[in-house]
């Protein structure tokens, strides 16, 4: 108890670097907790059809949850917004939840499992990547935990003897339904059973059919049941957010992508771990048990090496990978100080000082880089794109309105207007066109069909749809604000609802003291908070 409480200690200083920061695709989660706990259905905002623009229901559920019993979104807790409060508690349960299972799995090998947690702590607080995404308000620590006790259930099953037994084989199917319910790459994860059956009952061939049978029939038969409910209900065999963001492409940025995600925690580390593996196999039980943490192991690294480029830094796919490295590393050490004596001992202790030495002026490098600009804030966000154009309705005396803009988690939780999701997550029409590559498909619904009220388009959004470069916006639309900032980062409004030019110059005047106040907040503020509530007009 007291390790996996100092382990998780390690963990929350490390958060606590990162202040109230959320990341604005977390918001999305958000605003479909709050419309499903409402009534109003499985939907980003009141009104609108339904889209499956999340990708995580479990932790949605979760969310639900917390919203139903009063402490998420809905005001604070000794004086912090509980949508800051509540999912960095779950987060920091879950890594908690962690830390016991590498407890669990450790005492299966060894009577010395005491250090395990606070070793696997230890490592998973000294990674940037680990922290900063457990703590963004993403799914991200529920699937370390449901990664960790996947491991945990087959490690001791494999050192028991009854991972051919049905209790196990359901058991995996059901913690393998939870990872793809948590990340859409988690349905990987069910591979994990079957292949280690494979490398462990070749004598035992029946048996480890009718395992890997009732394995399949707990994976297949509920997952396939949400599928169904899926499709019946949006229309789509996965989520819209995939169809978004396309499908798989393998290529040569696979490779790079695998390559940075090996050298992040540096290569003497990565060298260092693989010779304590090494060492570890030399052990009769501690070999038994090895692949009940490497299948998984392998099977997380190869989802993060397929999946497709992610715009957020420091490999926020990754978790799993953080999590089974970290308990893999709690066993190298604990095994290795109890089964060895005097000059291992004293060896393995300098080995693992020494990767703590190489690797901590990078790590912290990146920690506070980000700190001091984390990737799109949600406070940001719902300053910038939900309070900034309602402002504007407000002066153009409109009380709806449509709003394009390619960020939509704080957007939704804050504007009052009809928000249309430029990136197509949470929009359907537009998600297709991204799926079949059709920019020109997209613009003509923009501008054909949706015809917003207030465009605003930046950076990469800008450059991939060409909304901004479209003749039709500099025909129907007036110029209310530039930014150099993520070039070309523009607000329009549809000429149709201006009075006059001199409400034009009210517009612009007003937008560049709000926009300037919000950008002086980011730079010395990025990790704050916005509010006790997110709500239209507050």
């Amino acid at each position: 108890m007291l390790s996996t409480g100092c382990g998780t200690a390690l963990i929350a200083l490390h958060a606590r670097a990162y202040g109230a920061w959320l990341i604005d695709d977390a918001g999305i989660t958000f605003a479909y907790a709050r419309n499903l706990t409402s009534g109003e259905g499985w939907v980003l905002q009141p009104g609108l059809p339904p889209v499956e623009g999340y990708s995580n229901p479990t932790w949605l559920a979760l969310l639900a949850l917390g919203r139903v019993l009063g402490v998420f979104d809905s005001g604070t807790v000794f004086g912090i917004p509980d949508y800051v409060v509540f999912p960095k508690a779950l987060a920091l349960f879950c890594c908690a939840g962690v830390l016991g299972f590498s407890y669990v799995a450790a005492r299966a090998l060894t009577n010395r499992a005491a250090w395990a947690p606070f070793i696997t702590g230890a490592v998973l607080a000294a990674l940037p990547s680990f922290v900063m995404w457990s703590f963004s308000g993403l799914e991200n620590p529920l699937y370390a935990f449901i990664t960790a006790a996947m491991a945990t259930l087959l490690l001791r099953a494999r050192l028991a003897g009854t991972l051919l037994h049905w209790r196990v084989a359901a058991g995996s199917g059901a913690v393998a339904v939870l990872a793809a319910l948590t990340r859409p790459d988690g349905a990987l994860l069910a591979l994990a059973f079957p292949l280690l059956v494979l490398c462990s009952s070749r004598h035992e061939p029946r048996a480890a059919i009718r395992a890997i049978l009732v394995f399949c029939s707990s994976f297949i038969v509920p997952f396939g049941l949400v599928v169904l409910w899926r499709f019946l209900h949006f229309g789509l065999l996965v989520p819209n957010t995939a169809v978004a963001k396309g499908s798989v492409s393998l290529g040569w940025h696979q490779v790079e992508g695998l390559s940075a995600l090996v050298a992040y925690p540096g290569w003497f580390v990565v060298f260092a771990f693989l010779a304590g593996l090494g060492v570890l196999a030399r052990h009769r039980e501690p070999r038994t048990a090895l692949p009940a943490l490497l299948i998984p192991l392998t099977l997380a690294v190869l989802s993060y090496t397929l999946l497709p480029q992610d715009w957020m830094s420091h490999h926020r796919f990754a978790t799993p990978v953080w999590t089974l490295a970290a308990m893999s590393t709690a066993l190298v050490v604990v095994i290795g100080v109890a089964e060895h004596r005097g000059t291992f001992r004293i060896l393995l202790v300098l080995v693992s000082l020494l990767a703590g030495v190489l690797s901590a002026p990078r790590l912290y490098r990146d920690a506070t880089s980000f700190r001091t600009a984390p990737d799109v804030p949600l406070c940001s966000v719902a300053e910038r794109y939900g309070r900034v154009p309602d402002h504007y309705a407000d002066l153009l005396g409109l009380r709806n309105g449509t709003l394009l803009v390619p960020d939509v988690g704080g957007t939704t939780l804050t504007s009052r207007l009809h928000v249309v999701d430029l990136a197509g997550l949470t929009d359907a029409a537009i998600a297709e066109h991204y799926r079949r590559g059709d920019m020109r498909g997209l613009r003509d619904h923009v501008f054909d069909h949706v015809r917003p009220t207030i465009i605003h388009a930046h950076g990469h959004w800008s450059r991939t749809t060409g909304v901004l470069d479209d003749p039709r916006l500099a025909r129907d639309y007036a110029l209310v604000h530039t930014d150099q900032a993520l070039a070309p980062n523009q607000d329009w409004v549809r000429e149709d609802v201006l009075p006059g030019p001199e409400r034009l110059a009210a517009l612009r005047a007003d937008a560049q003291r709000y926009i300037d106040e919000i950008d002086l907040r980011d730079a010395t503020a990025p990790t704050r908070s916005c509010g006790p509530v997110l709500r239209d007009g507050r």
